[in-house]
């Protein structure tokens, strides 16, 4: 069978088995480093990965809105133009995006884009008896809206039915005006008017904020309420990279002529937090191969000074330098593969008992954390490479030297 294999391969590992004290120490610290590398980028995984699925329960990665109403100063011509009055900054009143059809079917078209939804949306108050409570009032289309945000798997009572007449409210606001499915709600907006709302379901985001707050219609019944004929306030979009929400939301803007807010924008300080996150995770992947990479050279430095005389042997024998090189730089490879082997399960265990503990009071877990098989291939590649980087010195010191030299000592 040894003949089958490759000069270099049968030296490799047999100088490995000879020293396999030092071979076992240098796996364990290869395993030691890979296992923290492994169990830190799952846990940064996970958390980021909740954060966000939190995040865009309630919400659309971008949002289209009409542009903001500015007021012109009143000018005279005389001898240049003059400001005549002193121009404060006019209230916003509730707007139509213009042509939002159009807007819309041009978003469809841009890549990137998963989901459009339009929405009319305003404030207004939910009259319970004695209770009333203040309430964003949305109209949707529910075929489109529920793609981005998924109601129906949020539903705890009654159902995601929306009539003319029908309203889905949220837990809290069902708590603090006590009604039910099939409850009446009256439900006043700030143009005037007032309609008599049907409770069809009551849902759970996970947000104490848009349970008491959110409220949900269908799209023409807002429109007619908020005196918005035909009309919409905003439009909701997601895309396939929400990394990459900002990059789209400009290339809307510049298709469209309509403001366009990715999440990163109005999230800035959570974007500038998972940055943070990205770069702790590489600075710990950095200076983690670092560490390996050079336990890696020490052994094999060491490796060559123990056999300086085999392998003048080996090059009296007829070996060449390239050969001796080759030979060096296998163990260094495969030390690093075996160790990524070893730091892999090591890392999948710790993460076991993380599990078993990271838990809330009431035993479910604080956030999804998976192993995935691309993140444990990296992780073998990763280490192979480093190893085989961390041979390259000890295997050309090995290659230089001279069989004569080498066999005196």
């Amino acid at each position: 069978m040894n003949r089958l294999l490759p000069f270099e391969w049968i030296a490799a590992t047999r100088f490995l088995r000879e020293g396999a004290v030092q071979t076992l120490l240098i796996i364990t610290g290869v395993g030691v480093g890979v296992g923290v590398v492994v169990f830190m980028s799952a846990l940064l995984t996970g958390l980021q990965a909740s954060f966000l699925q939190r995040m865009f329960s309630s919400q659309a990665q971008i949002v289209l809105r009409p542009p903001d109403e500015v007021a012109r100063p009143l000018r005279r011509e005389s001898d240049g133009f003059v400001v005549l009055a002193t121009v404060l900054k006019p209230e916003q009143r509730l707007r139509s995006i213009d042509q939002w059809q159009k807007v819309r079917d041009l978003t469809k078209d841009i890549g990137g884009i998963i989901t459009v939804s339009p929405m009319a949306s305003g404030a207004g108050f939910a009259v319970r008896g004695e209770a009333s409570k203040s309430i964003s009032l949305m109209g949707i289309e529910p075929a489109q809206f529920f793609k981005i945000v998924d109601i129906p798997g949020k539903i705890v009572a009654g159902t995601v039915r929306l009539n003319a007449g029908d309203i889905v409210i949220g837990t809290e606001l069902a708590q603090d005006l006590g009604v039910a499915v099939n409850d009446k709600l009256r439900v006043t907006t700030a143009t005037g008017a007032s309609q008599t709302l049907t409770i069809t379901g009551i849902f759970d985001l996970g947000n104490r904020g848009s349970n008491e707050r959110n409220t949900y219609v269908a799209l023409r019944t807002a429109q007619t309420m908020l005196d918005l004929t035909g009309g919409v306030t905003s439009i909701d979009v997601t895309v396939k990279d929400v990394y990459a929400a900002e990059e789209i939301a400009q290339e809307i803007t510049a298709a469209t002529g309509v403001e366009a807010d990715s999440w990163i924008k109005t999230n800035a300080d959570f974007f500038s937090f998972i940055g943070s996150q990205n770069m702790s995770n590489a600075a710990i992947r950095i200076f983690v191969s670092l560490s390996v990479a050079f336990g890696i050279a020490s052994v094999l430095v060491v490796s060559v000074v123990q056999r300086s005389r085999e392998i003048g042997i080996l090059r009296a024998m007829g070996a060449s330098r390239g050969q001796i090189l080759r030979v060096f730089l296998l163990q260094g490879a495969v030390v690093g593969f075996l160790g990524s082997l070893f730091g892999s399960a090591l890392g999948w265990g710790i993460l076991a008992v993380w599990r078993s503990y990271a838990k809330h009071a009431d035993g479910t877990a604080l956030f999804d954390v998976t192993m995935e098989p691309r993140l444990l291939a990296m992780a073998a590649v990763l280490a192979t490479l480093t190893g085989l980087a961390a041979a390259i010195l000890p295997a050309m010191r090995a290659a230089r030297l001279e069989p004569v030299v080498a066999i005196r000592g």
